[in-house]
This record gives structure tokens, sequence and C-alpha cells, in this order.
């Protein structure tokens, strides 16, 4: 997640403070990713330092409004315009962990499998009764929760084959470290000195 491009696009609908962009960021996606309020001043001085945003005057208050740029709007119209690659996105924990699973001695890669998904079907279904009740949710919450519904289908199907394909295959014994250790061979090191 893009904390920069998530404060220039909530500046797109005017000036605002840091306590006002963290509650409108955690309304729009429902509180799913937490925004910790240093680090959203922490990234309004960047891109005020990039000139993306400027800072108005104090209001009566004490606090200090941000707006966008011209800059700020060129680089968040870019943004927009630009597809998320995979690349982009933070590690997968889960796919980390069973690869792993598969390589440590003594794993049993089908009970870490299962226990996934248990919970994964758990959490969909939360997702789940969450829609059915909030018939009257903003359309940015809204897609944000079919959103994680998907992505919890997606990791259970994924689950289901990985599964299979653990079941049908036979798992190597892993290879002690040092026999990943380079070689030295006496020529080499004679080259070094």
């Amino acid at each position: 997640m893009s904390v920069k491009h998530s404060l220039l696009a909530l500046l797109e609908r005017g000036p605002a403070y840091g306590y006002q962009l963290r509650a409108a960021f955690e309304s729009a996606t429902g509180a799913t990713w937490p925004l910790n309020i240093g680090q959203v001043y922490t990234t309004l001085s960047r891109l005020e330092r990039d000139e993306m945003v400027e800072a108005l005057p104090e209001n009566e208050s004490g606090q200090r409004p941000y707006r966008i740029t011209e800059a700020g709007k060129r680089h968040l119209a870019g943004w927009f315009a630009s597809p998320v690659r995979a690349a982009d996105r933070p590690r997968d924990e889960l796919t980390i962990k069973l690869a792993l699973a598969v390589t440590t001695p003594g794993v049993d890669v089908t009970d870490v499998i299962q226990r996934q998904r248990a919970a994964t079907l758990r959490t969909l279904q939360e997702y789940t009764r969450l829609k059915a009740d909030d018939q009257t949710a903003d359309l940015a919450w809204k897609l944000v929760l079919e959103s994680m519904i998907f992505r919890a289908e997606a990791e259970v199907r994924w689950l289901d084959h990985t599964e299979a394909v653990v079941a049908r295959a036979e798992l190597p014994a892993p290879s002690p470290f040092d026999q990943f250790e380079p070689q030295a061979d006496s020529d080499t090191l004679e080259e070094k000195r």
C-alpha cells in the first residue's frame, strides 16, 4: 500500500490536516489497514519537500492543513494510470511459509495447509457476514470488502491445489547447508594473493 499516493488521492477532495487524512483513509478502507498518524505526518513532510503538497496556514485550532499541488496532481494521475505489478506487492507470508514447510524436516505440510484453510474459511465467513449485514456501506468500503472476499476465496482454491500437489510429490530430504558452501580450490586462492 502506498501511503504517499493514498494521501495525495485524499487531498484531491480538498485541503486537510493529518488527523482528517487518517480518518478519511480508515473510513474508505473500513479500517482494514490502520494508518499510524506519525506515518501520515512523515509522508506529508516528504510530499511537501517534493513539492507535491503545500502546507497552508494553521487554522484557529492550531492544525496545519495541506493541499495538493499541480505536481502532486500529475504524480497522482500517473499512479492511477499505472497498473500495480505483482513485484510491487509485499511478500506473501503464506507462500513463503509453505515453501519452507516442504523443505523443513519434521513439518507435516498437510497439517499446515489444513490449519490455514480452516482459518481462511473462517475469515471468509466473517467477510461474507459483514457484507450481508452492511447493505448501506459506502462504495469504497464495499470494494475493499469484496476484494478481501475474492482474495480469501482464491487462497482457499490455491490451498486445495497445493495440498493435491504435495500429496502427489515425493518430498526430497533437504540438503544440509555445508553442501551449499562454495568450495575454494587452491588455484583460486593463489590467484587472489
